[in-house]
């Protein structure tokens, strides 16, 4: 299990995507102070599209690691969203 994350500075927002191959966990939003629980992840949302252009922070390993990483970062360094996740 991977996740991928984009800040939505613009919004406040963290959003997260399992990367799961074989039973994708969905996405999930949440205030970019607050912390992801598995039980905020949906199948069915998805990520919005305008946040492709440079919102995109990196993959993790577990959804521990995006945690800590939220928890530590004061200004995230954002990229274009690599093309096999658009």
């Amino acid at each position: 299990m991977g996740f991928a994350l984009w800040i939505d500075a613009d919004n406040g927002l963290a959003w997260a995507q399992g990367t799961h191959e074989y039973r994708p966990l969905g996405a999930a939003v949440i205030s970019f102070t607050d912390q992801f629980r598995p039980r905020d992840f949906r199948q069915a949302r998805h990520c919005p599209s305008n946040l492709a252009d440079h919102a995109f922070v990196r993959f993790f390993g577990s959804l521990e690691e995006v945690n800590v990483y939220l928890r530590s970062e004061s200004q995230p360094k954002t990229r274009v969203t690599p093309a096999h996740l658009r």
